[in-house]
């Protein structure tokens, strides 16, 4: 298969390379017998089969690096997010203190934000009673009328 030796250029060389095939004989096709077309048959589709699994897993492996990396990075700007916030609600507080106490600006700010996050928790809640059970009735539903509708089917 020409697929299997054009490797995207992306591939390290740790991915493994096309297994190599035994020289086909010099007889064309048409003067084969039907059993010596049964037979390379049979020898090429497992190695057919096995170049493909191969060629699978660099590129799955391939593609988990890089998706390792993206979680990392996702992980980081979370990280760096969440220190952001944390000065803006500082930012918050001491803008606020320039017009009452530090303490009452502090208490504002602190109830503003407990009051987000309960409205949050109650949107979280909500979605997650939609989410449960978590089994995909639609298709159990529509698997078991497909079923009904086989057996009917054989009966006639």
């Amino acid at each position: 298969m020409s697929v299997m030796n054009e490797r995207p250029s992306s591939m390290t060389s740790a991915a493994p390379g096309p297994v190599p095939t035994h020289p086909a004989p010099q007889t064309p096709a048409q003067d084969k017998s039907a059993p010596e077309l049964v037979q390379d048959i049979t020898r090429l589709v497992p190695q057919l089969a096995r170049q493909e699994i191969e060629l699978a897993k660099a590129e799955l492996t391939e593609k988990a690096k890089h998706a390792g990396i993206g979680a990392g990075a996702f992980g980081g700007a979370g990280l760096v997010a969440l220190f952001g916030t944390g000065v803006l609600i500082a930012a918050a507080v001491l803008g606020l203190a320039e017009a009452m106490p530090a303490w009452a600006a502090a208490l504002i700010v602190a109830a503003v934000l407990l009051v987000v996050a309960g409205v949050m928790a109650l949107i979280g809640r909500r979605q997650f009673q939609q989410a449960t059970p978590p089994v995909p009735t639609q298709a159990v539903d529509s698997t078991k009328h497909d079923v009904e509708a086989v057996k009917e089917s054989t009966h006639r």
